[in-house]
């Protein structure tokens, strides 16, 4: 990855200026480079990662593990993309090891992810099983604590 880039996906928000600066190159130069990569597809989008206190109350997020039969001369390509294209999904990811796709999805409650699986996932041509994580608290998200100060009753045991 080239050094733009990489400043770039630690840190976004670095002015035209500042990443010209710490590249060697100009501030019209880097502008023109960093267009380039929008345009290209290099850099897909910016997103801030919100803490814990303002994220929506109203949301659920489920990893769910995906294992499939893949389809000849389409491998898993083919389900990944019918997976992807449902709006509920925020992300698809094909794994090795014991599943064969990653899904994360939100939703705004349990029952409603726990439909979309049964409902529209699990029922896919293809979809030989699924198994879904509820997230209870993050930690950490892109490389930044989200929470490392308060106490959650369902992280504490008793003594």
């Amino acid at each position: 990855m080239d050094t733009l880039l990489s400043l770039l996906k630690n840190n976004a928000r670095l002015s035209v200026e500042e990443l010209a600066a710490m590249t060697g190159m100009t501030a019209e130069e880097t502008a023109a480079k960093i267009q380039e990569y929008e345009e290209n597809g290099k850099i897909k989008g910016y997103r801030a990662v919100l803490g814990d206190d303002f994220s929506d109350t109203n949301s659920v997020t489920a990893f769910i593990e995906v294992k499939i039969t893949p389809k000849a001369d389409f491998g898993f390509d083919e389900l990944a993309k019918k997976i992807m294209s449902f709006e509920e999904v925020d992300s698809v990811t094909l794994m090795a090891g014991s599943f064969d796709l990653a899904v994360t999805l939100s939703g705004t409650n349990y029952k409603e992810v726990a439909l979309f699986v049964a409902r529209r996932l699990s029922t896919l041509d293809g979809v030989i099983s699924t198994s879904t994580h509820f997230v209870l608290k993050r930690y950490k998200d892109s490389g930044f604590v989200i929470d490392g100060e308060s106490e959650d009753e369902r992280s504490l045991v008793a003594p």
